[in-house]
């Protein structure tokens, strides 16, 4: 029997296009989808948590260590409870910290505490660094391990170049987070 609210989980990272995510948490909710943000601390200087509070009316975490007031290892419990986890934007970094089982901010440790559920990145970074054949090859690994990818699109890019770097249309990647969970 299936969960009547899907619970998602949408990793922000630090890229100009952090600010697209709050239109993905809000699409989402408006769905009658709940989400959960985990940013990273390099997100929170693009977007405050707040936006995302106000948007999920759930609390926003940043902070692995953040202490709680009862028991809950909640990078454990936010990867338990997902019915899919989402990050939007995701940057080279990110990509590059999950393909090499690195866990060490709130998201990473989620992202590898996730099992047998629908993981979803969306890449969001200069040409040349997307381009990259390190990132290439982090991307490669991931889809390996069933990492499902939200291609990102050609365009103007903040610092200025043309090329394929910037974040997939929001419809694209809400289409996909619904179709990963059946809604």
């Amino acid at each position: 029997m299936s969960k009547l609210v899907k619970e998602v989980v949408l990793g922000v990272t630090g890229s100009i296009a952090a600010y697209k995510a709050a239109e993905i948490a809000n699409i989402l909710v408006k769905s009658d989808i709940n989400v959960h943000v985990i940013m990273t601390d390099a997100a929170t200087r693009f977007i405050t948590p707040l936006t995302f509070q106000s948007l999920t009316k759930n609390n926003v975490y940043t902070d692995l260590f953040e202490e709680v007031a009862y028991h809950d290892i909640r990078h454990i419990s936010l990867a338990q409870k997902a019915d899919c986890c989402v990050i939007a934007p995701a940057t080279a970094n990110i990509i590059g910290k999950i393909a090499s089982g690195i866990a060490d901010d709130m998201l990473s440790t989620v992202m590898m505490a996730v099992k047998n559920k629908p993981m979803i990145i969306c890449p969001a970074m200069n040409t040349a660094m997307y381009e990259n054949p390190i990132t290439q090859d982090n991307i490669t690994k991931l889809k390996r391990y069933g990492y499902q990818f939200v291609e990102p699109k050609e365009s103007l890019l903040a610092c200025g170049d043309l090329g394929k770097g910037a974040l997939a249309d929001v419809e694209s990647i809400i289409a996909a987070i619904k179709h990963a969970i059946g809604k």
